[in-house]
């Protein structure tokens, strides 16, 4: 792999590089579609010490990792050689696919709740999997969905947000929107489900503030997109949850009112429900069937939907409406 025909590079700390673009030889030509649904293996050898990396600490997929100072073994495919595991990316940020032109892309934009927290683990149960795999069933390898959620991200916080000083559930949504979103290519469809971490002990917002940063991410998105369908999910309910900054009334009242500002007309093209999908009205909270965690099997936070939790709320979108015309 080079970058810009070099066989380095150096990246700033906060900073970012992408790599020259590589061809995959073992995918025959005109037959990708055998590699439809197949993980993509990347190995990794650091000479060294890294230093500070970036990490997705909850990928979810099983990684595996050799013994410090054991040399390259990315080419071999025995076990013996990598007798760590861990369930976390680290370095690498995103692939970029080459498609046709016209290809919609789906962006899903959030928190944890998008990221898949308590899904299945090496199970690909989040929610935007199982709009990725209705829509391939409906249209075929015709529609991209890219998932990017950040767990503990925030609408409108931190105020403050960089390598100096750092927020463990990254910048805001309107700072990372750029990289995120509008720097994609062909974005059709945007999806957005946050607000929660806003209304935690973490966040703190009022729920004005929080409606204000969302209107103005909206106005960025459809000035960079104008043709895109703009889509608000209802925000699922933490109330009880047993995570120490979720949970409180006051947190599900806010909740409320940035989900009635989500169902009025005339700031999104159209809303996914993700509210009613997982709500048990008799308490409040989300339906019981849904609260035991999927990833070890724990008795769930009353934050993060399980497996059926996200099947529910990938099931309950409507295609018609995030992929309008397509046949």
């Amino acid at each position: 792999m080079r970058f810009a025909g070099q066989d380095s590079v150096t990246i700033p700390p906060g900073g970012m590089a992408w790599s020259d673009a590589l061809p995959l030889p073992f995918v025959p030509e005109g037959q990708g579609g055998l590699l439809q649904g197949r993980k993509l293996t990347v190995s990794l050898h650091v000479v060294g010490e890294s230093g500070p990396m970036t990490w997705h600490a909850k990928a979810l997929q099983t990684s595996y990792g050799s013994a410090p100072a054991a040399g390259r073994h990315g080419h071999e495919e025995g076990e013996a050689a990598f007798p760590f595991s861990t369930a976390s990316w680290f370095f690498l940020d995103a692939l970029d696919m080459l498609a046709p032109a016209g290809t919609p892309v789906v962006v899903a934009f959030g928190d944890s709740i998008t990221d898949g927290t308590a899904s299945t683990m090496n199970g690909d149960d989040r929610w935007p999997d199982v709009l990725q795999r209705r829509l391939f069933e409906r249209f075929g390898n015709r529609v991209a969905v890219v998932n990017a959620g950040i767990g503990g991200n925030q609408i409108a916080g931190p105020a403050e947000y960089a390598a100096e000083k750092p927020f463990p559930g990254g910048p805001s949504a309107g700072a990372r929107l750029e990289r995120d979103v509008l720097s994609l290519s062909g974005v059709s469809s945007f999806i957005w489900l946050e607000g929660t971490n806003d209304f935690s002990h973490n966040g703190n917002a009022s729920v004005e503030a929080v409606q204000a940063a969302m209107r103005e991410a909206v106005g960025r998105v459809r000035a960079k997109f104008p043709q895109a369908r703009l889509i608000g999910a209802t925000v699922t309910s933490a109330l009880n949850s047993t995570s120490p900054a979720h949970g409180f009334a006051l947190q599900d009242e806010k909740r409320k009112a940035l989900n009635a500002f989500i169902r009025t007309p005339g700031l999104f093209d159209a809303v996914a429900d993700f509210d009613a999908a997982t709500l048990d009205p008799r308490t409040g909270g989300l339906r019981p069937e849904m609260v035991p965690e999927s990833t070890t099997g724990g008795p769930g936070d009353r934050l993060h939907p399980n497996r059926a939790g996200y099947l529910a709320m990938g099931m309950s979108l409507d295609l018609s409406t995030v992929v309008p015309g397509l046949r």
